[in-house]
C-alpha cells in the first residue's frame, strides 16, 4: 500500500475513534444526575457542579473589583447554595478550597476530588499537561508555558499548553494560574479578562508560604 494512502487511512480511523469516543462521553455526562452549589470566596462566588463519580467543573464568577482585591482581607470560604445531597467529590472540593482559601500549602496534604470532566476521560496531550501542572507545580510555586511542555514530553508544545490551561474546567485545583510567560510576565487568565485575578492567587499562595 502507498505510505502516503496508508497514512490517510490511519488518520481516518484515528479521527474516527476520537469522533466514536466523544459521542460515547456525551451520551455518559447526559446521564449523570449533576449538583450543583455555589461557595461565597474571598474573590466572589464559585459555581461547582458534580454527580456521583466526580467533579464536572467549577466556574468562577469574580465580583471583587480587581483594585480592591489586594485590600481583600478575608479569606474565609462558605456555602452559599448547596443541593439537597452532596456527594463525596464535592464535599472533597470544598473542604479543598477553603483550606485554599485560608493556608494554601495545606492543600498539598488533601486528598485531590475526583474529576468527571470528560477532557479527562480521553487521552489527549490537554489532559497529560494539566495531570503533569497538578502533580509537579505546588502552591507558591509557578512553572513557564515552556517548561510546562517539556514536562508533559514535548518542549515545542507550549503553544498547545497555553490552549489546554484555557480548557482547565477544574481551574484553582488544577492550577493553571501558576503557569506564567518566559519573560515573567503572568499571561492572561481567563481569556485576558481576569488577569488580575491570576496576579491575586499567585500573591496569596506567596504571602501565606512565606508567612
Amino acid at each position: 500500500m502507498d505510505d502516503l494512502l496508508q497514512a490517510n487511512l490511519f488518520h481516518m480511523l484515528k479521527m474516527a475513534s476520537r469522533l466514536h469516543q466523544n459521542v460515547a462521553l456525551k451520551e455518559e455526562q447526559s446521564k449523570c444526575k449533576k449538583m450543583h452549589l455555589v461557595l461565597n470566596s474571598p474573590l466572589g462566588k464559585i459555581q461547582m457542579s458534580g454527580c456521583e463519580k466526580g467533579i464536572h467543573e467549577i466556574k468562577l464568577q469574580p465580583e471583587v473589583a480587581p483594585e480592591k482585591r489586594k485590600k481583600e482581607v478575608s479569606f474565609t470560604c462558605d456555602v452559599s447554595k448547596e443541593p439537597e445531597e452532596m456527594t463525596e467529590s464535592l464535599k472533597e472540593c470544598i473542604a479543598w478550597l477553603e483550606t485554599y482559601f485560608r493556608e494554601p500549602w495545606l492543600t498539598d496534604k488533601l486528598p485531590i476530588p475526583t474529576f468527571h470532566h470528560p477532557v479527562f476521560q480521553q487521552d489527549t496531550f490537554t489532559r497529560k499537561v494539566l495531570e503533569t501542572l497538578l502533580k509537579n507545580v505546588k502552591s507558591g510555586d509557578t512553572v513557564t508555558y515552556k517548561k510546562l511542555a517539556d514536562l508533559s514530553g514535548n518542549s515545542s508544545a507550549a503553544r498547545a499548553v497555553g490552549g489546554a490551561m484555557k480548557n482547565n474546567p477544574v481551574p484553582i485545583i488544577i492550577p493553571c494560574h501558576r503557569v506564567i510567560c518566559s519573560s515573567g510576565e503572568v499571561g492572561n487568565y481567563m481569556g485576558g479578562k481576569e488577569n488580575c485575578l491570576k496576579e491575586w492567587l499567585l500573591a496569596h499562595e506567596k504571602i501565606q508560604k512565606s508567612a
